[in-house]
């Protein structure tokens, strides 16, 4: 089982505490460091006020950049994924036929 652990972090000034696996605190810490700066581009723009609809103006932001990304022929991470484990599987069955030679 793997431990997870608690990481402060400053969004916007405000501090807050995440859960997270050891292995994902170099992922998250960016994901906070691109909202922070999503969010204070934002604030900063001086069109919209109060920091609930600074977050989900920051978040509507994000999330069409993602669609933009996968629908516009970018990089779809999960496929990407899948098509490289595929991959794994293959050199790993090719690998015991070898090994069963000698």
């Amino acid at each position: 089982m793997s431990d997870i652990k608690q990481l402060d972090v400053t969004i916007m000034g405000r501090e807050f505490r995440i859960a997270c696996p050891p292995a994902e605190e170099a992922a998250l810490l960016q994901a906070v460091d691109m909202l922070d700066q999503k969010m204070r581009g934002i604030r900063d723009s001086g069109n919209v006020m109060g920091i609930d609809k600074i977050a989900i103006m920051a978040a509507l932001n994000i999330a069409h950049e993602f669609m933009n990304t996968r629908i516009a022929g970018g990089f779809d991470v999960a496929d990407f994924r899948r098509r490289i484990g595929r991959m794994q599987d293959t050199i790993d069955e090719a690998l015991k036929e070898q090994q069963q030679l000698f």
